[in-house]
This record gives structure tokens, sequence and C-alpha cells, in this order.
């Protein structure tokens, strides 16, 4: 297709769903590793899209081309971004130290604070970034989709 190239120092724009950067960034923080995947061919504009990396996967295209460009969703939030809620960071008893410990009140506790990270983090996402190419660091604009 015309545009199209092996090469990805012709990508100028990675577009990313919010949503698959969100989702990323919780599985890792829950221990699986998740990145946004752009896979060739490259073109001016490419969409970089939610990826599990699995124990073993191909380091080409499968035809002799190049692999896959892994983007940590790290790279795709600002450092400022609020930290994932741990799990006693949410635990009823810290805030109340008179009250019993309520599974249920610590479990809904928690399932809100995650919630509120998850539309927290949104506006934290970054509009540049540079990605891991063969030739070297390659920089891009982001943009976001939802």
């Amino acid at each position: 297709m015309p545009g199209e190239s092996r090469d990805p120092t012709v990508i100028r724009v990675v577009v990313v769903h919010a949503d698959d950067v969100v989702t990323a960034l919780e599985a890792n923080e829950r221990g699986r590793e998740a990145v946004l995947r752009i896979t060739a061919p490259f073109a001016g504009r490419v969409r970089a899209r939610l990826h599990v990396v699995q124990g073993s996967e191909p380091v080409d295209d499968g035809l002799g081309g190049p692999a896959p460009i892994r983007i940590p969703p790290r790279k795709l939030v600002a450092e400022d971004a609020p930290s994932y809620p741990r799990v006693d960071e949410t635990d009823p008893t810290v805030a109340d130290s008179d009250g019993e410990y309520d599974v249920e009140v610590h479990h809904d506790r928690h399932a809100a604070a995650v919630a509120a990270w998850r539309e927290r983090v949104r506006d934290h996402l970054v509009r540049e970034i540079e990605l891991d190419t063969t030739a070297g660091p390659h920089r891009v604009s982001v943009a976001v989709l939802g």
C-alpha cells in the first residue's frame, strides 16, 4: 500500500486509545506485562494497540521484516501522573482505628479508588514520546482517542 514502509522512522504520529493506555498501566500494576504495540508496515500515522506480552514472541514480523515496536504504557503518561492505589492504602481501618475490618467495605473502597485513578490518570497522557527503533530513538507526536 502506498505510504507504508518497513522503516519505523517514517512514523510521525502514534494514535492510542486512552482506555488502552489505562488498561495497560493497570495490568502492569497487577503483574501482567502489557504494552501498546505498533506492527509493520509503518506509515506516517499509526495505531498502537493494547498487547499483553507473551513468554516467547517472534523477533520480527514473521516475514523477515522489522519487529513490532512496544511502547511501555509508563512512557505515555507524565511523571506527575497519580500512582495506582495500593490495597493497603484503601484499608478502611487505617482511617478509623476503632472500627472493625470489613472485607466488603474494603473491596468497595478499593474499587472506588481504582475507578477514580482510571479517570484521573487520563489527564496525564503525554503528547510526544520517543520510540525505540533499530535506528535509535525516534521522536513522534501522540494523538489520544477517547
